[in-house]
Parts: structure tokens; C-alpha cells; sequence
């Protein structure tokens, strides 16, 4: 087993350092990107922090590499969920020499931002980026630490034929990367199973007025409608579905409608315990040591939990742990390491397959309960 913990007696040693690197010490910078600003802003603070912790972490037991004093620091950096601005901040840690990166947390910002990091030969753990297309490039520097919308897309779609007696979807997406791709993998899913697709509408990630659409829709009599997109525009089309009488309709969705926040934003709409989404991972109730974690991440950032910050520790762990396994925190020496993580950290086992795919990556699915975000049993 090539776990970090398995590592400690070799690879890594423990000492005490405290406060600012001495001069000897190795250091090592940790790049993290997400979007710090805009209407993701809650997720991005939140995987930052995650990361945040880690180095904490590390910093606090102290770790050698290679035989030097290592010592840790964060690099982060904000893509506003916007392509432009991700790769940017790219090439900006590029150029920086970051030792590594976790990041980014959108489709649409980490598949531009992947070709920039295999140019400059930078391995970076993406916790949120979902689109299959990531890692479809072939890139040898790019690993994504949860399920595809392949997997995604797919689950809800059979949950809706088999679970829940869906005949007749109609479908929704924002057109983003993400949006986009989780609903096509949803429709081909669906349409396999024998579902009928209804109606197909669009909108954008900036929109916030959704009748025309839902309109539309109504016609059609749905037994249920998929949204592509997120929780910040799910929450008033909820309020919307329920303004317009769509309060018998079922609504899903993947990770990215997945938010403890999403009853709250429907304004309080009883059609918000129709919606059923999925996740990658497993709730962190149900992760081994995850409460426990959770119960520190609170007291270091009250009030700020999400659902990436456990999913960013970890990645940066195994950021770490591959450099400890290769006695180097040079990128070209050890991100071939990566391809032989088995790390147990907090959100369970994690190790990659030859495409930087996640190896038995678990999901979990999620209905609300008077507009609380309940595990589904």
C-alpha cells in the first residue's frame, strides 16, 4: 500500500516547524483556484479552505521531503468561474512555479486551465470540475478526484425510471460546460431507459428569470424536469415552478444543484422537496473520520462549509503524498507518483487511473425534506 500514512516511517519524517520557513527549508507552494468572487463564491471559499487546512496541517507536524525540512504555503488564486479569468490565473501560477495545484472547481474554467498546466508540466487535482471532455484530452498532469457527469448524469436518470416511475422529462440547461454536458449524458441516459423527452429549453448562468422556460414546459405536462446548471438559479425556478402550479413536477439535477442552501433560495417553496440530485462522494456524515474533520473545519471557519473543502484537503494531501513517495516536490519528478496514489484520507480511499480518472469514485444521492438537503436511504 503507497497510502500517505504508509510513507511516514520513510519518505516522510515529522519535526516541529512553526511560523516563517527557515532559510535551509524546502518550500513548497500549493496553488488553489476557484471562484472566490461572483455566485460561486460560497463553494470556491469553501475549497479554499480546505486546502487552507491542509497546509495547516502539514505545517503544524512537519514533514521532510527528500530529505529536507519542507515547508508549506498557499498560492490562491480567484477564476470567477469565468474561462478568461481561469486561465489567466494559469499561467499566472505557471509562472510562478507552484509546486502543484488543486483546482479548478467548474468544467468551464479547469478544461482551458488543464492545457495550460501540461504545457508548463504542473499536476493540478480538480474537485469539482465534472464534464468528461477534462480528461478525455490526454493530459498527464490533470486528475479529477470525483465522478464524471458520465456517472452523474446517468444515476439520476436511472433513479427517475426505476425509483421515482418518471415517464416524460423535459430538460433545462444554462449552457455552460458543465450545464451542457450533464444534461446530455442525462438525455441519452433517459431516452435509453425508455423516457420521453418532452421539451428542451435554454438558458444562461446569469439568468434569474426563468417563466418563458417553465412556460413552455407547463404545456407539456413533464412528469419531471433536469436542470443542467446551479443552485442559484435552481432555487427561484423552484419559486417560479411553484408560482406557475408546477408543485407535482419532480426536479433534477446533478452536483451542481446539490446545495444545504437551495431550499432557502426557492424562498421556501414546498416544490422544493421534489427535487432529487446527486453528488460525488459520499455525505460527510458518512465519510469514516468525517465528522470529526468537519467538527475542526467548523472551528477554523465557522459558518463556511460546503460540501469541496473536504474534497480539497484531501487533494492537496495526495499532492503531498506523491511528492514524499518521489523524495522530490519538483513537478516532472513526481507527478508520474500520482498515477500510484492510494491515499486513505478523510473522504475515503483515493488513487487514479491511467487517464487521471478517479478509481471507484462514489456518489450519493440527495432529496430535500422541508427544504433541508437529506441523504437518501
Amino acid at each position: 500500500m503507497n497510502s500517505f500514512h504508509s510513507t511516514l516511517g520513510s519518505a516522510v519524517c515529522f519535526a516541529t516547524l512553526v511560523g516563517p520557513a527557515p532559510a535551509q527549508d524546502l518550500v513548497v507552494r500549493i496553488g488553489h483556484v476557484g471562484p472566490l468572487s461572483g455566485g460561486y463564491a460560497a463553494y470556491g471559499k469553501d475549497a479554499e479552505n480546505g486546502v487552507r487546512m491542509a497546509i495547516e496541517d502539514l505545517n503544524a507536524k512537519g514533514m521532510a521531503i527528500g530529505g529536507r525540512p519542507a515547508h508549506f504555503e498557499l498560492v490562491s488564486e480567484d477564476d470567477a468561474a469565468d474561462p478568461k479569468q481561469g486561465t489567466a490565473v494559469a499561467q499566472k501560477l505557471c509562472d510562478a512555479k507552484v509546486n502543484g495545484i488543486v483546482g479548478h472547481l467548474n468544467s468551464g474554467t479547469t478544461i482551458p486551465a488543464a492545457a495550460i498546466y501540461h504545457r508548463c508540466g504542473v499536476p493540478h487535482i480538480t474537485m469539482g470540475a465534472t464534464n468528461p471532455k477534462l480528461t478525455q484530452a490526454g493530459y498527464k498532469t490533470t486528475f479529477r478526484m470525483t465522478p464524471n457527469d458520465n456517472t452523474l448524469g446517468a444515476s439520476i436518470a436511472r433513479h427517475a425510471a426505476h425509483a421515482l416511475g418518471v415517464k416524460t422529462v423535459a430538460v433545462i440547461d444554462d449552457r455552460t460546460a458543465y450545464g451542457q454536458g450533464v444534461t446530455e449524458v442525462f438525455k441519452k441516459t433517459a431516452l435509453g431507459l425508455g423516457l420521453k423527452i418532452v421539451e428542451e429549453q435554454y438558458t444562461n448562468d446569469k439568468a434569474s428569470e426563468f417563466n418563458a422556460q417553465l412556460t413552455a414546459i407547463k404545456s407539456k405536462h413533464p412528469d419531471a424536469i433536469f436542470f443542467g446548471g446551479l443552485y442559484s438559479q435552481a432555487g427561484p425556478m423552484l419559486r417560479q415552478m411553484e408560482q406557475l402550479g408546477l408543485v407535482d413536477v419532480k426536479f433534477l439535477g446533478g452536483d451542481g444543484i446539490c446545495n444545504p442552501d437551495l431550499g432557502k433560495l426557492s424562498g421556501g417553496a414546498k416544490v422544493a422537496d421534489n427535487v432529487l440530485c446527486t453528488e460525488g462522494g459520499r455525505s460527510i456524515q458518512r465519510m469514516a473520520s468525517g465528522t470529526a474533520w468537519k467538527a475542526r473545519y467548523d472551528a477554523r471557519f465557522p459558518g463556511q462549509y460546503q460540501t469541496p473543502s473536504p474534497y480539497t484537503y484531501d487533494a492537496t494531501m495526495v499532492l503531498v503524498d506523491a511528492m514524499a513517495r518521489a523524495g522530490s516536490a519538483d513537478p516532472r519528478v513526481y507527478a508520474t507518483k500520482l498515477f500510484s496514489a492510494d491515499y486513505e484520507g478523510v473522504t475515503g480511499r483515493i488513487g487514479f487511473e491511467p487517464d487521471g480518472e478517479m478509481k471507484n469514485p462514489p456518489m450519493t444521492l440527495y432529496v430535500y425534506r422541508d427544504g433541508k438537503k437529506t441523504t437518501l436511504d
